[in-house]
């Protein structure tokens, strides 16, 4: 990992390369992926707070926002700061995943995307997620509907299919734009692959060539350098960074500072935790502190990779009742690697 030299966590310098959807203007080429589980509020301010131009929300049920589940509803908490957002639905019922989408653009939502991607055995019992490629008349009928009832950028984000070729993948996308979509999210691994295998970024870059709307790459971003030659051999519009955000927004500033020739700095202990320290607090103002405390158990664990002794701090956290008790641990840790140095 790269991060800022100084004890500011993220660098601001401007910006050269941006991209757009439809009226939603971003100023440089970097998202964050929908990430069941991860990518709540809390997350999603990180990564714009290290210049993560567009973040996505995780990925939440079409039916549970039309039946007013509180837990579904709760997903779609947002700030102003973290604008603008795409809230990410799912659903098989046209009529639900409009109504659904409804409730998004209600509730501040910048842009609504669809899932076509998700293969979860549950999520593909529902006939939802990547079962959809198997069926693009359904998958026609739901954009269709969603289309006809929102104002704002409507978009996809997708997998090869169920076979390798791409075939699938490339008929959604014509059929997506074909149906007013703004812009296309490309995962290219089959259904099967989950997360497994490389992805095929050669599908990215024939779909971007096939059609008029803006593409986004996803898959096999680990590092800065990884999300440059992405859009250097596919022509994509942008990158959408997932797996390697978890824990780790600084991914978003070194891509920026790569794409515009800047050099990535090395991190400062005190940088480090102060974005854990924003992490904690944002969790807190988000969730509760009892709710927080919880599940900062299991996630502070991201944050401390490759810390020395780090799995000594997860298991000091694993029982924390308070935030008082996770600044206390977080504050001595700091300290003993300071210490250290």
């Amino acid at each position: 990992m790269n991060y800022p030299t100084s004890d500011t966590p993220f660098d601001h310098s401007p910006l050269e390369r941006t991209f757009r959807i439809a009226g939603v203007a971003m100023n440089n080429p970097t998202v964050f992926a929908p990430l069941a589980g991860i990518s709540h509020l809390p997350m999603r301010l990180l990564a714009k707070r290290a210049g993560c131009a567009l973040v996505y929300s995780e990925m939440i049920s079409a039916s549970g926002l039309t039946y007013g589940a509180a837990k579904t509803i709760r997903m779609l908490a947002s700030t102003a700061e973290e604008k603008p957002l795409a809230v990410q639905l799912f659903g098989s019922d046209p009529e639900k995943l409009a109504r659904a989408a409804q409730i998004a653009e209600t509730s501040g939502a910048d842009i609504v995307d669809i899932n076509f991607g998700c293969a979860v055995k549950k999520i593909l019992k529902s006939n939802s997620g990547a079962a959809l490629m198997r069926d693009p008349q359904h998958a026609a009928k739901l954009l269709q509907a969603v289309r006809s009832v929102i104002h704002i950028p409507l978009t996809i984000k997708m997998r090869t299919g169920w076979e390798p070729s791409g075939t699938q993948a490339m008929a959604l996308a014509h059929m997506a734009e074909a149906t007013g979509v703004d812009a296309v999210a490309v995962h290219p691994r089959t259904a099967q692959q989950a997360f497994r295998g490389s992805a095929d970024w050669s599908l990215i870059g024939r779909i971007k060539d096939s059609l008029n709307i803006p593409v986004i790459g996803n898959g096999d971003i680990t590092c800065a350098e990884d999300a440059a030659r992405m859009i250097a051999e596919t022509g994509c519009d942008a990158v959408m960074i997932g797996r390697a955000a978890i824990g780790n927004p600084f991914i978003f500033s070194d891509t920026i500072n790569h794409l515009n020739g800047r050099p990535p700095g090395q991190v400062t202990v005190v940088a480090r935790f102060r974005v854990i320290d924003d992490y904690v607090n944002a969790c807190v103002d988000s969730l509760g502190e009892r709710s927080a405390c919880f599940m900062l158990r299991s996630k502070l664990g991201w944050f401390t990779k490759g810390l020395p002794h780090a799995s000594r701090f997860r298991n000091a956290v694993r029982c924390v009742e308070s935030k008082a008790q996770i600044i206390e641990l977080l504050e001595a840790y700091q300290a003993f690697i300071l210490s250290e140095e």
